[in-house]
């Protein structure tokens, strides 16, 4: 190849180019979907201005306050969850939103909007100050509610079957977006010089197995017999443990790499930690679309009827194998419990 070949090669399909192609999948949306999918990818943007800097202008660090979850707001937290808030909000093809930084819905005054979006703004930020990997977490719905009006908490409390979009954007070495809309996952990579996402992962499929086993062993005293036996299977069969503490980035590594990430119930948490309506589900929607499994230990996670905007659901997520396997241990437990409540 001459240098004149390499310098005419292509620099890549962006982001939006790949999104208008693919607009036909959604005959109903008229464009709307494109555009809400546009002003997430801006606000990624902006929040990856802003983590990249965090370390110059002071705004790494506790900000004082405590979210819904009862965890403490780091300021690039409420950087973001403002950042995307008034992207979805400008933007006016949503209704309401429901964020983790927020205790009720957020009405954006579109009432026209016909979508609802769950978020998790920025995934991990207790990692923010030591320059771990973080991330953002949404998911898209069609609101059920007439147009012209706010949204409903019916609009928001929908199952996960019913999302129309889901994804995530990953801040490391390099940031990623992630994302499908029910027809196969697609990541693209930031290019800062140009200020575009490009495809780089296009069509990803997570292996069917993998020996990759991502969970909380610090708090393994108070897992159940069924989770202990299960961990204890991993080690047995020399898998690997990779436990970044950020739910994004240990979910991007064992998608592309196959293998399976946990958060069960404990004493701490009897309902387990993650919220199902803005990282449960949607993160659920990406591994189906790419040929894994979620389950909550019993059932899929994309069926669980949700009643809270911030209900917690325990998690298994990651290659379809790893996660039958895992249900194969914890299943006597279930039947216990069905005897019992009988």
């Amino acid at each position: 190849m001459t240098n004149h070949d390499k310098l005419a090669l292509p620099v890549g399909t962006t982001l939006d180019r790949f999104i208008m192609r693919k607009q036909e999948d959604f005959p109903y949306a008229t464009g709307e979907l494109s555009q809400l999918l546009r002003d997430i990818a801006l606000a990624a943007k902006i929040v990856n201005r802003e983590i990249n800097r965090s370390g110059l202008i002071d705004i790494a660090g506790a900000y004082g306050n405590r979210n819904v979850q009862g965890e403490d707001q780091q300021k690039l937290d409420v950087i973001a969850n403002i950042r995307f808030i008034r992207a979805l909000r400008n933007g006016g093809e949503v209704c309401t939103i429901i964020s983790e930084e927020d205790d009720e819905m957020i009405q954006t005054g579109n009432a026209q909007g016909k979508y609802v979006v769950a978020i998790d703004p920025l995934d991990g930020s207790s990692n923010i100050d030591v320059n771990v990997s973080i991330g953002t977490i949404f998911s898209i719905y069609r609101r059920v509610s007439p147009s012209g009006t706010e949204g409903t908490r019916q609009d928001c409390l929908q199952t996960g079957t019913h999302q129309v979009a889901a994804g995530y954007v990953i801040y490391g070495s390099s940031t990623m977006l992630v994302y499908t809309t029910g027809n196969g996952v697609n990541g693209f990579t930031y290019e800062p010089s140009l200020g575009e996402f490009f495809l780089s992962h296009p069509n990803i499929q997570t292996p069917k197995s993998g020996a990759i086993y991502s969970i909380n062993e610090g708090v393994s005293e108070s897992f159940s017999e069924g989770m202990k036996g299960f961990v204890a299977y991993c080690k047995d069969q020399n898998y690997s443990a990779r436990y970044i503490g950020s739910l994004v980035a240990d979910f991007h590594r064992n998608l592309l790499k196959g293998g399976i990430y946990m958060y069960p119930t404990s004493r701490k948490a009897p309902n387990g930690k993650l919220r199902l309506m803005y990282e449960c589900n949607p993160l659920a929607f990406i591994v189906e679309q790419a040929g894994g499994k979620s389950s909550n230990g019993r059932r899929r996670t994309l069926e669980i009827e949700p009643h809270d905007l911030h209900e917690r659901c325990p998690l298994f997520i990651g290659s379809s194998d790893m996660v039958d396997k895992v249900e194969e241990f914890l299943a006597p437990e279930f039947a216990a419990d069905a005897v019992l409540k009988v």
